[in-house]
């Protein structure tokens, strides 16, 4: 079969595509006919062997494929061939097929075609962790989502809706908030604005009746970090995601204390190691919630799988007009 395959750690063009055997399910797992893998930023960051958990030389890169069961390993008796799956592979993607456990794969709902379930992939599960498994948000809380635009941002604009709260999108730019407006977003908090550290709180504030925030999904770090913590309310919860604004922010455990609020971190793939029920019952309401119309898949980029660079590079620059998919 066809896949990328990254024989060193580096920069994204290191990686090729080569021709590699077919996989073969061990017990417990199955095989997946690949037919959308989400290309995701943490995608970069394992390909430069930067990543938490580094894969085992060569590997092939890419997580949380859409698919048909192709083959069935020993002892499998819960999936069969020919079911369409969302596969939570942590690697094996981007390829034409992926063996991957069988506990890891969740049926997709009819409605559901493979580019919307390669858009719920690794964004809408870590958003629903972040809402739902660290930040407890309850109906007519307040959400701020830094970042809201990108996948997951979207994501947790749109669950967040779906769960009851009110909705702050915080963007790079003004201009940029018309598709959180559109999926639900309550009103948008503009991160250019000058002098961050007041002007974003006093804009939730503003924003919601003279309130600080509920809930804090932040994939930003950063000084959007700093400044999101002063716009937080009494008893707030701030989860931290990501830091694709570059710096690694720190908190003074003081401010905590007067302020009896929270920072938590949410790393989602120790959830499919540690909670898989857990996992399972996200990814059922979050299927559900597409079901019943309360969430929909973004708009797609798909590329071939020999773009797998010019999707990695688009999705860097922020030059995508939606989520970047590979169709092998």
């Amino acid at each position: 079969m066809r896949a990328v395959l990254v024989r060193d750690f580096g920069p994204l063009d290191a990686a090729k595509v080569e021709i590699v055997p077919d996989p073969v399910p061990g017990p417990g797992e199955v095989v997946v006919q690949v037919k959308a893998a989400p290309v995701n930023f943490v995608d970069t960051v394992v390909i430069a062997g930067k990543y938490q958990f580094k894969p085992p030389l060569p590997f092939i890169p890419g997580k949380g494929p859409a698919g048909i069961i192709a083959a069935l390993g020993a002892g499998v008796t819960d999936l069969k061939i020919g079911d369409r799956v969302l596969a939570m592979a942590e690697t094996g993607g981007y390829a034409e097929r992926v063996a991957v456990s069988a506990g890891q794969c969740y049926r997709l709902p009819d409605a559901m075609d493979f580019n919307a379930a390669a858009t719920v992939s690794l964004a809408f599960d870590t958003a629903w962790f972040g809402l739902r498994e660290r930040g407890r948000v309850q109906p007519g809380e307040t959400v701020l989502v830094l970042g809201a635009t990108g996948a997951v941002g979207l994501a947790g604009v749109q669950l967040a809706k779906a769960l009851g709260a009110r909705v702050l999108a915080a963007v790079s730019a003004a201009a940029k908030g018309d598709v959180a407006l559109a999926l639900g977003a309550d009103a948008l908090i503009d991160l250019s604005q000058p002098d961050l550290r007041e002007s974003l709180r006093q804009q939730v504030y503003a924003a919601n009746n003279g309130k600080g925030a509920d809930v804090v999904l932040d994939m930003l770090g950063g000084d959007m970090f700093d400044a999101a913590l002063r716009a937080m309310a009494w008893r707030g919860r701030l989860v931290v995601i990501g830091f694709a604004a570059g710096r690694i922010p720190e908190v003074k455990a003081n401010y905590l204390l007067v302020k009896n609020i929270e920072v938590s971190g949410l790393q989602i793939s120790d959830y499919r190691k540690r909670m898989p029920d857990l996992v399972r019952q996200c990814f059922t309401e979050v299927f559900g919630f597409f079901e019943a119309g309360k969430i929909k898949a973004g708009p797609v980029d798909t590329f071939p799988l020999d773009r797998y660079g010019e999707a990695l590079q688009g999705l860097v620059r922020r030059s995508l007009k939606g989520r970047a998919v590979l169709i092998p």
